[in-house]
């Protein structure tokens, strides 16, 4: 028997190419994702819900009762953004929709992804990173069966996917050559998503999952 997981952002780059790895990946049964927007795609294994407020799930919280797994993709960059917005919508939207999950589905796995350089002390100079901090910090106090944060860097994006941020466009051939001299801070977005469903089908002895835990995981 598969798994059946739960895939929040999957209109953004990170949660798309996330998905395009679940449904291709045998040990996924069923993705449900959850989005503001249709994403247009469809799967025999995929269903959709949209829903447009992620700090109350409430309404649909019967639709995500009995999952294995989440991989938590959403996400907004903190540039031009003052801390109090940045901290709602990353700190208090992730946890809120983590208690509702974590409710409905207690057996759940939480992949939470995160960024390269996250503050895990809560109080760096860094605004972004001390809210990534806090995040990871308190989800892992949850009561899920087991809490993962990936500290993605650089992430070269899968090939023909429709939701790749344009300015990766510009950075995308440098990737060989960032490949071989920051080897600790680029991945693919390919390896990412293997990482993540390689994390809740075989375990991993770290909850906190660096770039070269990441491709270690998604070679397993």
């Amino acid at each position: 028997m598969g798994i059946r997981v739960i895939i929040t952002g999957a209109t953004g780059m990170v949660g798309e190419g996330v998905l395009h790895e679940c449904l291709l990946h045998p040990a996924i049964d069923h993705v449900l994702i959850v989005n503001r927007r249709p994403s247009g795609k469809q799967h025999a294994k995929l269903e959709e819900v949209i829903h447009s407020n992620f700090n109350d799930l409430s309404p649909i919280q019967d639709r995500l009762r009995n999952y294995d797994a989440c991989f938590f993709c959403l996400g907004v960059s903190s540039v031009g953004m003052k801390e109090e917005r940045y901290f709602e919508l990353t700190y208090t939207l992730t946890m809120n929709a983590a208690r509702v999950m974590v409710a409905q589905s207690p057996q759940m796995q939480f992949c939470y992804v995160s960024g390269a350089n996250t503050d895990s002390t809560e109080k760096g100079r860094s605004m972004w990173a001390r809210v990534k901090g806090k995040t990871e910090n308190d989800l892992m106090k949850l009561p899920f069966k087991r809490v993962y944060v990936f500290r993605p860097g650089y992430m070269q994006p899968t090939p023909g996917l429709k939701n790749v941020n344009k300015l990766y466009y510009l950075f995308t051939w440098l990737y060989p050559l960032w490949k071989v001299l920051f080897p600790n801070f680029v991945t693919t977005l390919k390896q990412l998503g293997l990482s993540m469903i390689n994390a809740v089908t075989k375990g991993y002895d770290k909850n906190v999952i660096e770039v070269k835990d990441i491709k270690i995981l998604s070679a397993l």
